[in-house]
């Protein structure tokens, strides 16, 4: 018998004169965190309400550190850096929209227009890597949100750590689906020489319609899978990831986007299957039942027999393949698809052996102790910002 997930909690009504166009929600649902919550209410008067356009905001941080460490054994790093909190490229099902919360934000669409810049994280990392007792290790750059969404274009902070780490010889692993990483290539590829870097570029769906309502604001199929190939044209390793799959709407394409990739340059491929912890899953929901309300119900009830009859299901081992018979299928014909298709299983390890300390320094106003990147040569710094990759 299949198994029912527990409806969604209801989401409060929106503002009806609120225009957020090409955003993933326009709900505003409090975090878990908060204990009150807003609710648009008509106040009976029979005029007409004055429409507004929710605008990106930009906050700037200034943090001490940079570096967050984990120690899940189902991920295959244990640091990474996040040059930005919440991420315009708006993808409904992102399982990093819970973080809006710690900021006292909604997981909605403050998480897609209400952002933080981290300008100082490139000085920060690089006083990081300098300290004594630091130890190398592959480290990963856009675990969270995406290191390359559209401010990027303007605030360039993603490109400035890729220049730390590069100066620095430490190794990297990146997880993007934005199209401007291509702007970048220049340092990808210097990287790759040394065995440095890889990348993972993330498609979900190669159904245009589709991509443009569940991730509003990411670089069409297309456009990614046109990167995986600049990318590899400058011999930077690249992997699919075949994230998130959800069953009953995209599970379909998961020989199609694997042979995509494949033709594109692709040379490992990884997949998850979709996650909706905290706040994602009312806001998921509710997109469903906006969007494929014909898919709504199949979507959730393959996806609770694939999470023990929940929506969500947070353990080590099972929260990105799953369990029960439907996760086993696609496994299996992920696995099949793969040796087919000439995938390798993995690639190569990177070097860990070349890495050098940054410069430390004595701090001359406050005797503190300042790190700097070695010296190199001077190097071009790449297109201006106007010369940003269209998103679509």
């Amino acid at each position: 018998m299949s198994r029912q997930p527990p409806p969604p909690a209801p989401l409060p009504a929106s503002d009806p004169a609120l225009r957020a166009p090409a955003r993933g929600t326009v709900a505003q649902p409090p975090g878990r965190f908060e204990g009150l919550s807003r609710e648009w209410q008509h106040d009976g008067w029979d005029i007409p309400e004055e429409e507004r356009t929710q605008l990106r905001d930009v906050a700037i941080e200034r943090p001490r550190s940079v570096i967050s460490w984990n120690t899940s054994p189902d991920l295959g790093f244990d640091r990474a850096v996040n040059p930005y909190r919440g991420c315009e490229h708006g993808c409904i099902y992102c399982y990093a929209r819970p973080t809006h919360s710690y900021l006292g934000l909604s997981p909605g669409l403050d998480f897609e227009t209400r952002l933080v810049a981290r300008p100082d994280a490139p000085q920060v990392l690089a006083r990081e890597l300098g300290r004594k007792g630091y130890r190398v290790a592959p480290l990963a750059l856009g675990s969270n949100t995406d290191p390359w969404q559209p401010i990027e274009a303007q605030h360039r902070i993603t490109r400035a750590l890729l220049e730390v780490l590069r100066d620095c010889r430490h190794p990297v692993t990146i997880t993007t689906r934005g199209a401007l990483i291509a702007r970048d290539v220049d340092i990808l590829a210097e990287m790759a020489a040394l065995n440095l870097v890889e990348v993972g570029i993330s498609i979900t769906t190669l159904d245009p319609g589709l991509s443009r309502a569940m991730e509003p604001r990411a670089p069409s199929p297309a456009r990614r899978l046109q990167t995986i190939t600049t990318l590899r044209a400058a011999g930077v390793p690249v992997g699919l990831m075949l994230a998130p799959v959800i069953p009953g709407l995209t599970d379909h394409e998961l020989e199609s986007i694997l042979q995509a990739a494949r033709d594109a340059g692709a040379q490992t491929a990884w997949w998850s299957l979709l996650r909706l912890p905290h706040e994602v899953s009312s806001l998921f929901q509710d997109w469903l039942a906006r969007h494929r309300p014909h898919h709504a119900a199949k979507v959730m009830r393959q996806l609770a027999e694939m999470r023990g009859g929940k929506v969500n299901d947070p353990r080590f081992g099972s929260r990105f393949r799953g369990s029960g018979p439907l996760a086993m299928l696609l496994s299996r014909r992920v696995k099949l698809a793969r040796r087919r298709m000439g995938y390798a299983d993995s690639l190569p390890p990177l070097d860990c052996t070349l890495f050098t300390p940054p410069v430390r320094e004595q701090g001359a106003s406050d005797g503190r102790n300042v790190s700097q990147t070695p010296t190199r040569p001077a190097r071009g710094r790449g297109p201006e910002p106007d010369a940003q990759l269209s998103l679509f």
